[in-house]
């Protein structure tokens, strides 16, 4: 019997546990998914933590890929045997086989991979609204990146280049330097060894950056802050590190006119076309070797938990997937 990992409580990796899936009759607009490969995103502990709110108890995971086992009276967009991908809610993503809304399937060409399809949908829109949207990312724009050694971090900086940005990227530690200048990053700070602000005036020749990309959080907020420009745009994509502080309106004017910005995927992919364009985009940049993500690691399905441990203790350094079969 098919099986999916499920959550009763929020907790550490250990929660996670597997449980066999129920057969159901599908939904005039569902289709059944037999699934092959499923990404693991941060968001994903962040859920499992209760950092992020969740209904417990309940499934985990927003991104697989897999082939169309079956569907409902009422679905004209895939058929049976068709290769899918799929990104966001319903909740239930790690998992053998599953039922998912049929409207949201895309449909795989023959040269995706299913695990490149897992390791690229979420993270690939969430590059996407980030660069084109959040901050329409243009030549000659300076671009601060933390986290540039991992997953996300391999698909923003190439895209980042891409469209014409001088991007300097921020990690955590030395042995990160030459990962985050191989994907191409014009610069490599350490965070912690140097005054921040100063090392990215002095990278620009005193302009500094015109957005900054930060998923750290409290650990790095006012450095951030202080690495923008005149009318740059301070966009906060995480808190690894806890929440910040919160910011008075008139600090922003001091600091020179700064935007602030806290995006989320579910604000930018919902909406059903804009979601098509996104993913199509993204499969485009692909598709065309702007971006290529590069799977850092693989675990069977069953032991999701080790590949959380592997996501939040650092030793990640591109996408993880997980395979059902």
């Amino acid at each position: 019997m098919a099986f999916a990992i499920r959550m009763t409580q929020p907790g550490g990796p250990d929660v996670l546990l597997p449980e066999p899936v129920q057969p159901k009759e599908l939904a005039p607009h569902e289709a059944w998914i037999v699934q092959e490969a499923i990404g693991v995103n941060y968001l994903d502990a962040m859920q499992r933590q209760g950092t992020v709110p969740v209904p417990f108890p309940g499934g985990i995971g927003l991104e697989a890929a897999g082939h169309v086992a079956a569907v409902g009276s009422a679905v004209t967009n895939v058929a049976v045997g068709d290769r899918v991908a799929y990104a966001l809610g319903p909740l239930g993503a790690y998992a053998q086989e599953r039922a998912y809304p049929a409207e949201r399937l895309i449909n795989l060409h023959d040269d995706m991979s299913f695990d490149v399809a897992a390791a690229v949908t979420f993270k690939g829109i969430t590059a996407q609204y980030l660069l084109k949207t959040t901050y329409p990312v243009g030549p000659n724009d300076v671009v601060l990146l933390y986290g540039v050694a991992g997953a996300l971090g391999q698909l923003m900086v190439p895209w980042a280049k891409h469209l014409g940005a001088f991007v300097i990227g921020v990690v955590s530690k030395e042995s990160s330097v030459g990962i985050a200048r191989a994907r191409g990053c014009d610069a490599v700070l350490v965070w912690g060894t140097s005054d921040l602000p100063a090392e990215v005036a002095a990278v620009t020749g005193g302009r500094k950056a015109n957005v900054v990309y930060d998923g750290i959080g409290k650990a790095t907020f006012d450095a951030s802050l202080d690495s923008l420009r005149p009318r740059g745009v301070m966009v906060s994509i995480g808190a690894s590190s806890g929440t910040p502080e919160p910011v008075q309106v008139g600090t922003l004017n001091a600091k020179g006119s700064l935007f602030l910005t806290r995006p989320s995927i579910a604000a930018h992919a919902s909406d059903l076309n804009e979601y098509r364009e996104r993913v199509a985009d993204v499969y485009a940049a692909v598709a065309q070797g702007i971006i290529s993500p590069q799977i850092w690691q693989s675990y069977p399905l069953e032991r999701a938990s080790e590949a959380h441990v592997a996501l939040e203790n650092g030793s990640s350094s591109g996408p993880i997937v997980l395979r059902s079969r």
